[in-house]
């Protein structure tokens, strides 16, 4: 009855750069996305990554990338924090391709292994 009150608030957000810089995406999906590197935060089962994204210019709304550790250990290798923000950031690019609308990108973007072994090799660095 009272487990909401008993939840922990999300730790605070860190490694975001003191001038946010709005980059431009524009998708597959034929819409043109606007976002900004709002920062990361450790989860209990991985690391979490969140911009804040536009697709109209007008209105805005977080979007998660949650990379999982499993999935973050899927090359046998562990993964430098810029590698891991790479990850995050190109599957936020495969979602906005991926996702046939806006309203699609509320909800959180998973990697999975298979994912990170695809973004890796896409970006050389497998």
């Amino acid at each position: 009855m009272l487990s909401w009150f008993r939840r922990r608030p999300p730790a605070p957000l860190t490694g975001a750069p003191a001038i946010r810089r709005q980059k431009t995406y524009s998708a597959a999906s034929g819409y043109v996305y606007q976002y900004y590197y709002e920062g990361q935060r450790r989860l209990d089962d991985g690391q979490e990554f969140v911009f804040d994204v536009s697709a109209d210019r007008k209105t805005s709304f977080p979007v998660s990338v949650n990379l999982p550790d499993s999935a973050a250990q899927a090359n046998n290798r562990v993964l430098g924090s810029t590698e891991r923000y790479a990850v995050a950031k190109m599957a936020l690019f495969a979602a906005f391709d991926e996702r046939e609308t806006p309203a699609a990108m509320v909800s959180q973007v998973v990697v999975g292994p298979a994912d990170v072994v695809r973004i890796l090799a896409e970006l050389g660095l497998d």
